[in-house]
């Protein structure tokens, strides 16, 4: 399947993405995002959409947008949010914690930019350090970037970028990419709803 994904799989994983995407933006997005918006504008100034270039499949680079959750700053392209970033605006921190900020990300989906599973999309900086670290770490990019991912599901979504980490996260992906099928696809969708309600939901409570 590496070689050459079945066509059968690929047409079956774009109505998924299609599909959930569409329901996410007019049953959530259309609501919530507005809420969310007044909620950045008031917390600081700047504009409500934070994009940023990312390497999607293929090597090709593409626009992913996220909620923005930093006070405008040069550096956001050069170097990522630590865990107690200054940067982090009060807003922006929640919106972190919960994810929130990558719901626009379900645009991208739409426009087929990203999917809503596969290896997560580096910022450009950070693709090609990791490529210079791992040798064929661009194995990853042979499927598109998704919203999540066998990696995250497995604990590598918030962690560090040492070496440790960078190769840990490849090796899933690369796992993802030889054995991808829609039932793997399912399964991770699966386990990132179980972890967000589980995990995440505490920090409204």
């Amino acid at each position: 399947m590496v070689k050459t994904l079945e066509k059968k799989y690929l047409v079956m994983k774009r109505v998924l993405d299609l599909t959930c995407s569409i329901l996410v933006i007019g049953l959530v997005l259309s609501w919530l995002l507005p809420v969310l918006a007044v909620l950045i504008k008031l917390d600081s100034r700047g504009p409500v959409f934070f994009l940023q270039k990312r390497i999607g499949r293929r090597g090709k680079v593409f626009t992913c947008y996220k909620l923005r959750t930093m006070v405008v700053n040069g550096q956001a392209d050069e170097n990522p949010a630590a865990e107690n970033d200054t940067r982090i605006t009060f807003v922006g921190r929640f919106l972190r914690v919960s994810h929130l900020d990558e719901l626009p990300q379900f645009l991208n989906v739409l426009l087929g930019s990203m999917s809503l599973v596969g290896p997560r999309p580096y910022m450009l900086k950070d693709d090609h350090r990791f490529s210079a670290l791992v040798p064929g770490h661009d194995f990853r990019k042979f499927v598109k970037p998704g919203i999540t991912g066998l990696s995250q599901v497995k604990g590598f979504h918030d962690m560090g970028i040492d070496f440790q980490t960078i190769f840990s996260r490849y090796q899933w992906d690369a796992f993802y990419v030889r054995n991808a099928s829609l039932f793997m696809d399912l399964r991770i969708l699966r386990r990132t709803t179980h972890i967000f309600f589980t995990q995440k939901i505490g920090i409204w409570r």
